[in-house]
């Protein structure tokens, strides 16, 4: 496994635990930890602790997962670190299927919401309900009006 850190220096000591914390991602993704493997890892977000807030790391690898039915599958994982008096703290770590799903995790790790989709059935269905009970409210009080 190779860590992509060329900006920035971290101590080997941070490298072995980024490195441990993404197998461990894995376990926790239910691969097989002895034939799954961390190909290359990277930090993409760095902030550094100061006098008035804490640091925070994110960091990125990829690598092969292998599944209970010992198929291999590429990997797409990330692993937060919040910084507090010079040491990492994890606090968030996943693996996903698809590069796009890990790039969401980086739009809510900014804060930004999940919005509504519509390629999500269940939503579909709830907002066709919505709407349909507003219309129906409203055609009712319409006609309680016209019959004053």
């Amino acid at each position: 496994m190779q860590p992509n850190t060329s900006d920035n220096p971290f101590s080997e000591h941070t490298l072995r635990q980024v490195a441990s914390d993404a197998r461990r991602a894995l376990l926790r993704g239910r691969y097989c930890i002895e034939r799954s493997q961390v190909e290359r890892f990277r930090c993409v977000e760095d902030q550094q602790e100061t006098d008035h807030s804490f640091g925070r790391q994110l960091w990125y690898f990829e690598g092969l997962g292998v599944d209970e039915l010992d198929r291999r599958i590429r990997v797409y994982g990330v692993v937060e670190y919040g910084i507090q008096y010079g040491l990492h703290e994890l606090v968030e770590d996943g693996v996903f299927d698809a590069m796009e799903q890990r790039e969401r995790f980086r739009h809510i790790y900014h804060g930004g919401g999940i919005g509504p989709s519509w390629r999500i059935p269940l939503q579909r269905l709830l907002l066709t309900a919505v709407a349909a009970v507003i219309a129906s409210l409203l055609a009712y009080s319409a006609l309680r009006w016209l019959a004053k």
